[in-house]
């Protein structure tokens, strides 16, 4: 089969779906006999990604498959079609889920041992809501707490392929704008092979130093707006008209 031919296929499959899409949804885009192994699909992204290289867009590999999106540096003019106010998010909010993220399974009384207040179920439930996070077991204690951690959506929302990309606390403690108090060692964290500023992530730390720092409440302090506070990802309506 043309190479050529299944860059394009791909290319536009990923551009229709708008969500990312697993290498066993692109290989059955194609005949079962004739068409590209596994090891072509994998060469056919690598040349797109080549090919975006100094473009607007590139090729992301998330927790979920592959998906085209607008290059991070370009979201503050891109992010002006849509006019809606971008979604705020408190400092609670991003360090109960930095907590979960980092020190998971985890329940809720070990986030607040750690940031020491009471967590507001109205933060739990946001980040549920949004699913980010889910109920992953319960603690063999008195009342069988919710073990809670993050879920593939964190990851695709955050553009991680796993959980060995998030930073090092070393490097979000170097981070003067967001400044998390996570309590935690160096050892902790379950990866860090990511650098911080190589992390693509919807929420950026302007967005944290933006956040509202006052009382607990849900976490979030704007309706998010389309495509707001999270990677531009191309979808059908990007071939509307």
């Amino acid at each position: 089969m043309n190479e050529t031919h299944v860059r394009n296929v791909i290319e536009a499959a990923l551009l229709a779906a708008g969500t990312p899409l697993p290498l066993s949804e692109l290989a059955r885009l194609f005949d079962a006999g004739g068409g590209p192994d596994l090891q072509a699909l994998r060469a056919a992204l690598a040349s797109l990604a080549a090919e975006y290289a100094g473009r607007g867009i590139e090729l992301k590999e998330t927790a979920s498959g592959f998906r085209i999106q607008v290059r991070r540096e370009l979201s503050g003019e891109i992010s002006r079609l849509w006019p809606e106010r971008a979604a705020r998010y408190s400092r609670a909010l991003l360090e109960t889920l930095a907590l979960i993220a980092y020190r998971q399974p985890v329940t809720r009384a070990e986030i607040e041992a750690v940031r020491g207040v009471t967590v507001n179920p109205n933060i739990i439930r946001t980040v549920i809501e949004r699913n980010w996070v889910r109920v992953v077991g319960h603690r063999d204690l008195p009342g069988h707490p919710e073990l809670l951690g993050t879920t593939r959506e964190f990851l695709d929302y955050f553009g991680l392929r796993s959980l060995d990309e998030l930073p090092p606390l070393a490097e979000l403690r170097a981070m003067a704008d967001v400044n998390l108090q996570l309590g935690l060692g160096a050892e902790d964290p379950p990866g860090g092979a990511a650098a911080a500023s190589d992390v693509h992530t919807g929420l950026s730390v302007a967005d944290a130093a933006d956040a509202d720092e006052g009382a607990e409440d849900d976490g979030l302090t704007a309706d998010p707006g389309p495509g707001a506070g999270r990677e531009l990802v191309a979808g059908p309506r990007d071939l509307e008209g």
